[in-house]
């Protein structure tokens, strides 16, 4: 690809340092995600997943190397970068418009033409009738819809996701995973997924990159044929290659547990 990517790691590491020991959490991650692209970050426990959305948004300064945003090196937060988390995180004495409103109260961007895209937004996923009400009286599924919209609301070129999928009920999630996806495309959206399921990571995304435990790396990366990548994620989970593809990615994962146990 010739494209500027919208992110861009380069050679990053990051290193915690406490009163006891400094700990390297992050070496040496090279990484490009062009523009309407949906990839997945998988790996064990400890590699560092959401530790480098935290980097990828601008809340946590690199020890080396570079995170670029349309080749421009990050320097901190942006209304450009949009972060969804597991928790909505909706405060409960703000209505459901108010809390979707919040991103564009905070970046001075909040007036009748914007509000008026946050309405439409929330129309367009299923949220019809809810403007006035308040956290407590939605379900979890119709919260984490809130949540997305409040993220969209600024017109963000980067979504991080942070398995926002992963407190909710099987059937809630699957149609989440769709409506996510489905939003994202028609948007022309770039989006950089955490998740812990395997499955969820096939079958949303371009790419699943494969992240080694302590310190974290770019073990592998995994490009989704395309065939899997056009159904609906509902869908792809039962096209030809799945399974096969799960399973490889799945040793690839075990190998890793294998080699930890050992050490």
């Amino acid at each position: 690809m010739n494209a500027v990517p919208v992110v861009e790691l380069r050679n990053l590491d990051l290193i915690y340092v406490t009163d006891r020991e400094a700990v390297l959490a992050l070496e040496g991650l090279d990484l490009s995600v062009y523009s309407g692209e949906l990839i997945s970050l998988v790996g064990p426990s400890g590699c560092g997943k959401t530790t480098l959305l935290s980097v990828i948004a601008g809340l946590i300064p690199p020890s080396r190397g570079q995170v670029l945003l349309h080749g421009k090196p990050v320097s901190g937060p942006s209304p450009e970068v949009g972060y969804m988390l597991q928790q909505d995180y909706l405060f409960p004495w703000r209505s459901i418009l108010d809390n979707a409103l919040l991103g564009l109260e905070l970046t001075g961007r909040l007036n009748d033409r914007s509000r008026e895209g946050v309405l439409e937004l929330l129309n367009g996923l299923g949220l019809e009738n809810t403007a006035d009400k308040y956290p407590h009286q939605l379900s979890g599924g119709m919260r984490q819809r809130v949540a997305l919209v409040r993220t969209l609301a600024t017109n963000p070129d980067l979504l991080l996701l942070d398995e926002p999928f992963s407190a909710l009920d099987y059937q809630i999630k699957l149609q989440l995973e769709d409506l996510v996806v489905d939003t994202l495309r028609q948007r022309g959206k770039t989006g950089v997924l955490v998740t812990h399921d395997l499955s969820e990571a096939i079958a949303v995304s371009d790419r699943v990159i494969v992240l080694e435990a302590r310190p974290g790396r770019i073990r592998s990366m995994y490009r989704i044929p395309e065939h899997i990548r056009k159904a609906q994620p509902f869908y792809a989970r039962e096209e030809s290659g799945f399974n096969e593809l799960f399973h490889e990615i799945w040793r690839d994962l075990e190998s890793q547990e294998e080699r930890g146990n050992r050490n």
